[in-house]
């Protein structure tokens, strides 16, 4: 495996020797993205590498616009499914990409329970809440606080969240920050403190083809592996039944690495059935740990890319854009269809706050919030 700008100094010996010499390995270029309804300005951030790799954030949902990722010839491609334009993220939202919050994935009915107060959330997913509400993180104008270039290039974005903003509780100051190392390392940080006790579950939606955003073969050949023995079934409205199931002998048993394709259609499974394929959350045999450890191996056997997710969150939903129905035009002018991308959300599991037994969403005032993420590419060498 080939990890782009390899030095054989080591991640930290590479950040060391470039602070020292003071070369600026990675760079951050602001430039501007278009303007909302109202006057309100988005821009774009894009980080680059010195190996090719380079991510484009805008301030539009923090959203990771583009990720462009070299093969093991050096064909470099844009790997996540989007859109050119703001219009089209304002007008066809669809996460991608985006900053998931409140909270992340879905909460049965809307409504959760905190310190004897119920609460009610928007319903945009039939009888679910879905992705913070009608009015997520993933729609609204981030301030940009922060941009620098260096060892790693970064961008820091920042967003307030009134108290009863979309029915949760407590004020919310949150911020996302992307860098981008010389070691195909996308590292984001999602932090987030509230002035009363609230919920929060944070991650990054972005839809990823490692042959190329609108490649025609999708990613039903890509080999997916994940250190997960067990995942959380679902009821017909995609909420999770409470159990903790083995993956052993079903579709989604991905604890060696396997093509996508292998089940994913399987319609004896109701499970694939309740999810159009999969839409669900895998259990992280680690747990939440305090580093950022492997969560996902993706990789695309024609071109060699290879994606690892790393979180120190305990679960990750993989989704196989089971939803794309050929209708929505992006990138390109790209069609995208069922199977065209796949998403692997670290966070924590859905629906939590009504399910104890899964662990805690809550975020008090003296214990902020905090989300470690990490998508890092390398190449294979070819068969």
């Amino acid at each position: 495996m080939r990890f782009f700008g390899k030095t054989g100094l080591g991640a930290a010996g590479l950040v060391a020797a470039m602070t020292a010499t003071g070369v600026h390995a990675a760079e951050a270029k602001r430039e501007a993205f278009g303007t909302l309804a109202d006057g309100t300005a988005i821009e774009a951030v894009t980080l680059s590498a010195r190996n090719g790799v380079s991510a484009r954030i805008i301030s539009f949902g923090a959203t990771l616009q583009a990720f462009n990722v070299p093969d093991r010839s050096g064909r470099t491609v844009d790997i996540e499914l989007g859109y050119d334009t703001l219009a089209d993220y304002v007008a066809r939202p669809n996460f991608w990409g985006a900053s998931i919050g409140r909270y992340a994935n879905r909460i049965a009915g809307g409504k959760f329970t905190l310190d004897g107060q119920s609460y009610q959330l928007p319903l945009n997913d039939k009888t679910n809440s879905l992705h913070g509400g009608t009015q997520g993180f993933d729609k609204r104008p981030w301030r940009i606080t922060g941009v620098k270039s260096g060892a790693a290039a970064s961008v820091t974005l920042a967003l307030t969240s009134p108290a009863g903003d979309q029915g949760y509780p407590g004020k919310l100051e949150v911020t996302a920050t992307y860098a981008l190392d010389d070691a195909g390392n996308l590292t984001i940080d999602y932090d987030a403190t509230s002035d009363a006790p609230t919920i929060v579950n944070l991650t990054n939606h972005a839809i990823f083809n490692l042959a190329g955003e609108g490649a025609p073969g999708g990613i039903l050949r890509h080999r997916l592996m994940m250190p997960a023995r067990r995942f959380t079934p679902v009821n017909a409205a995609l909420i999770p039944t409470g159990e903790l199931a083995p993956v052993a002998g079903t579709p989604f048993d991905f604890t060696r690495a396997r093509t996508i394709e292998d089940g994913i259609r399987d319609g004896r499974d109701r499970q694939i059935l309740f999810g159009r394929g999969i839409d669900h959350n895998f259990v992280l045999d680690a747990g939440a740990t305090p580093e950022p450890k492997l969560a996902a191996r993706l990789e695309d056997p024609d071109s060699g890319r290879v994606l690892e997710v790393l979180t120190d969150q305990p679960g990750v939903q993989i989704y196989t854009g089971n939803f794309l129905d050929g209708t929505i035009v992006g990138k390109a002018g790209h069609l995208y269809r069922m199977g065209d991308g796949i998403a692997l959300e670290p966070q924590k599991f859905p629906d939590t706050p009504n399910q104890p037994s899964f662990g805690s969403a809550r975020v008090d005032p003296a214990h902020p919030y905090h989300h470690r993420m990490v998508f890092r590419v390398s190449t294979t060498q070819g068969r």
